[in-house]
Parts: structure tokens; C-alpha cells; sequence
């Protein structure tokens, strides 16, 4: 009896063992799983915020192909300045745009540009698929106003280098360019556009005898170039396929490789890491929206005592050209929180323009698109040529949807003045009765750019001031 109560007893504790050894290894199946998607999650939303720059620039290529049916080297252009149907990170809507994407894939690409004219001239910049710029265009460029051949060699290029151009080397085979025709004292939006249409680009070996280009009027198309976050890691992954992987990424490349994005080889995710690659686009969007609306994180106080905010960016890195690299660090988080919402930053900083950023009214409060504000802007205002007012989306960066106006400024006829010569500008979803002219729409959140261009020394010192926004209802 004893003996076989023994056995039964040794039986049991086998059993038990057996069962926990199970539910143990269950677990670790379980757990394993957990910080699998763990692990994609967070690498999954710190790429978001490095890959930033290049998926917002693999967007504007898209949107060229998808919209416009354009491809490398045509001219796209604006026969008038952008509306509401133009989809741009903080684009502006007072002058036409020039855009153009070099790639140097089979060889030297070569950007013509013509001279300034009498009337009109050229501003923007040339950058490589990081948002790095290149190369700046125009009177503060480097053909100095005076048209120059711009020749772009591809990555490695160890063949002939002609003379007679303005040559670089860029880290990627594609060159986003965005140029801006504007006109001096005079001159009209039709030689604007015309003066566009005088833009060139050329392969190298097609130099001696350039084939036409094609021109495509962006203006009457529904045209959206805006992040697509939907599909922000199949972007990133083709941006990684298509150009060459940087030394100082080497860390990231190694990231981005546990989840699925490998050089050379399709993008693919499935299970567990598919569910944590849609949460992580979440994340880092949210990471770099609290950082856009708080103090201190994308903007710093301009001057005192009122709301307005200007670019809390490193002076020192402004300066260098944006390049976000130091002897020690390449600042990631920097660079992802500006080209969230902003591109094309010029090599060399200029007096051209200077912006004030709007996010909060008077109170402190964010602006909302259910209300309606007044901003008074002062008679004098410290800019030579011009100033404006214009509201974006705070959750796209781009034109509201539908707005009608997206924005107004000092060169608009219609734009009704007070009496001491200051001028009452309503934002909100309704216009305030016989004021429809001074009247930019909102109807979702939003904030602004006040910009002015040519500022004087009072702006650029930030002595000067800007009344605050103020809730009217």
C-alpha cells in the first residue's frame, strides 16, 4: 500500500513538473512576442523622426508622378501662386513656384539658370534627399543673379569634370529644387512666369545639344505633396533602396533592418512588427506634434512680452548650411522636428525674409478653428517689399482645406485699411459681416506665418513688435 502510495505520489510530481515546464515555456513564446513588437515599436519611432526629412522629399516625388504625371528633369511650375488645392508644408501663396527633381542615377545632371532680368529673379535652393542643402539660386546664390550651369555629379563619380559649370557632389543621386520667381519693383505675375519657363535641365552628355524640356503648369491640378504617413516606412524603405547608405547611419541602417527594411531587398512586414510599424507612425507623429506646440521644442519666444515665436534652431548649424552634423552628433531630432513642418532650407542664410510664427492668442491659448481672431497689423511695418499673413492646418502643416483665402498680405488690392493705417485681418470659419475682404478661412486648428520680406534691421534684431492675436467670439 505504502509502495503504491509512493509511486502515485512520484507520478503526480512528475506530472506537475511536466505541466509547469509548459506553462512556462508558453509564457516565454508569449513573452518573446511582446518584446518583439516592443522592440519594432521603438525602433519603429525613433525612424520616424530620422527618416523625416527623406519621406517628407519621397512625397514630393511621388505626388509629382501620381498628380502631375511628371518625372525627373520636367519643369513643373505655377502659372499663379498655390491655393488650397496645392498640398505643401508651409508653402507660401504670394509668388509662383518652379519645382524640378534632378536625379543623377545614369550620369552629371546640369541645372540652367537663366539670369535675373529687369523685372524678375530667382530665390530657392537645391537640396539632396535629407533636405541637406546643396546649393542656393539667384542674386543670393551662388550664380550671384547672373544665370549660371549648376552641375550636380552622381555619388562616387570619377569621370571628366568639364569646365565652365558650378559643380557639386551631393551624398544622393536625387535633387530635389524649388525656386521661387520673384518680381522685382514692376514687374508682373506674367513675366514671373515666363522667366520660369526659361529654367533648364539637362543630363551632361545631352550639354552640347540640349533636347527641349517639358513644362507642366501645376496650377489648375490638384496637386498633394504632404507626408503620407499611411505609408511613411514603405517610403523610407525605397528612399534606402534607391540611394547610397551614409557612414553616419550606419547605427540606424542596423535599426531599421530588424524591422524589414533592408538594402537591396523588398520591404516586408508582417504579424507583431506590421501592428507595431502602424503604432509606431502614430508615436513619432505625436513625439513631433507635442515638441511643434510646446515652448521651447520647434520655436523659442521672438523678442518679449507678446506670443509671437521665431525658429529655435542653432544659430551655428543655420549658419553651416542645415547640414544637423556636429564632430560628435548628428542631430536627429532636430532635423525631424523642423522638416515635420518645414522645407527647403537655403545653404546660406540671407536678409531676404524673416518669419514669425503664430500658434497662440493672446491668452496663451492655442488658436482653434471654431473661433474667430483679429489681428491688428501696425502701419509701419518693418518690410520693404512686402508682408503676409497666411494660416495652415495644425495637423497637416499645409493649407487648410478649402480655405478661401489661405492668406492675405500687403499686396492685395482689396485689403481694407483703418483709418489710422493699420489693417484689421479676421481669421476663422465665418468672415465678419463687410469685412469678407481682410478675411483668411480656417474651420479646423491652425496656426500661422507672419511673414516679412525684405525686414528691416528692427525685425531681424527682434526689437520690433507684433500685436498679439486676440479671440473676438
Amino acid at each position: 500500500m505504502k509502495k503504491y502510495t509512493l509511486l502515485t505520489i512520484l507520478a503526480f510530481a512528475l506530472l506537475l513538473h511536466f505541466a509547469s515546464a509548459t506553462s512556462l515555456a508558453a509564457q516565454g513564446s508569449k513573452s518573446s512576442q511582446s518584446l518583439e513588437y516592443e522592440l519594432a515599436l521603438q525602433r519603429g519611432t525613433q525612424a520616424v523622426i530620422w527618416g523625416m526629412p527623406a519621406v517628407s522629399m519621397k512625397g514630393v516625388f511621388k505626388s509629382i508622378q501620381r498628380d502631375l504625371g511628371a518625372g525627373y528633369q520636367d519643369i513643373v511650375y505655377f502659372s499663379k501662386p498655390m491655393v488650397s488645392r496645392h498640398g505643401f508644408l508651409t508653402a507660401n501663396n504670394n509668388v509662383p513656384y518652379v519645382i524640378v527633381i534632378l536625379n543623377t542615377k545614369d550620369g552629371p545632371v546640369v541645372l540652367d539658370v537663366p539670369a535675373a532680368s529687369e523685372k524678375t529673379m530667382y530665390f530657392g535652393t537645391i537640396i539632396d534627399m535629407w533636405q541637406t542643402p546643396i546649393a542656393d539660386v539667384g542674386p543670393n546664390g551662388d550664380d550671384k543673379g547672373k544665370g549660371g550651369k549648376y552641375l550636380f555629379l552622381p555619388p562616387g563619380y570619377t569621370g571628366t569634370v568639364p569646365k565652365g559649370y558650378l559643380v557639386y557632389r551631393p551624398n544622393t543621386y536625387t535633387l530635389p529644387v524649388a525656386l521661387r520667381p520673384v518680381s522685382k519693383p514692376g514687374g508682373t505675375l506674367k513675366e514671373a512666369v515666363t522667366y520660369a519657363k526659361s529654367l533648364r535641365a539637362y543630363s551632361l552628355a545631352e550639354a552640347t545639344n540640349p533636347p527641349s524640356n517639358r513644362y507642366i503648369d501645376a496650377y489648375p491640378k490638384t496637386w498633394n505633396t504632404l507626408p503620407d504617413y499611411d505609408t511613411f516606412f514603405e517610403d523610407l524603405a525605397e528612399v534606402i533602396n534607391e540611394e547610397p547608405v551614409l557612414e553616419r547611419d550606419l547605427a540606424m541602417m542596423d535599426m531599421l533592418w530588424s524591422i524589414g527594411i533592408r538594402k537591396g531587398q523588398p520591404f516586408k512586414t508582417e504579424g507583431d512588427v506590421a501592428k507595431a510599424l502602424k503604432q509606431a507612425t502614430q508615436k513619432g507623429y505625436a513625439i513631433l506634434q507635442d515638441r511643434f506646440v510646446t515652448p521651447g521644442g520647434a520655436f523659442k519666444p521672438y523678442g518679449s512680452g507678446t506670443q509671437w515665436q521665431t525658429f529655435n534652431l542653432s544659430r551655428k548649424n543655420a549658419l553651416a548650411g542645415f547640414p544637423f552634423v556636429t564632430p560628435d552628433r548628428l542631430l536627429v531630432d532636430d532635423r525631424g522636428l523642423l522638416y515635420f513642418w518645414a522645407t527647403f532650407m537655403p545653404k546660406h542664410l540671407g536678409g531676404g525674409s524673416d518669419y514669425l510664427m503664430g500658434l497662440r492668442d493672446k491668452s496663451g491659448d492655442l488658436f482653434d478653428g471654431k473661433s474667430l481672431y483679429r489681428l491688428k497689423v501696425p502701419r509701419d511695418v518693418p518690410a520693404k517689399n512686402f508682408w503676409s499673413a497666411i494660416a495652415y492646418s495644425m495637423k497637416t502643416k499645409g493649407f487648410i482645406t478649402n480655405a478661401k483665402p489661405v492668406g492675405l498680405s500687403s499686396q492685395d488690392k482689396n485689403l481694407k485699411a483703418n483709418a489710422d493705417g493699420t489693417h484689421d485681418i479676421y481669421f476663422g470659419p465665418k468672415a465678419p459681416k463687410g469685412m469678407e475682404s481682410n478675411w483668411v478661412q480656417t474651420g479646423e486648428d491652425w496656426f500661422m506665418i507672419f511673414r516679412l520680406y525684405g525686414p528691416g534691421k528692427s525685425v531681424l534684431e527682434q526689437k520690433w513688435t507684433l500685436n498679439d492675436v486676440e479671440k473676438v467670439q
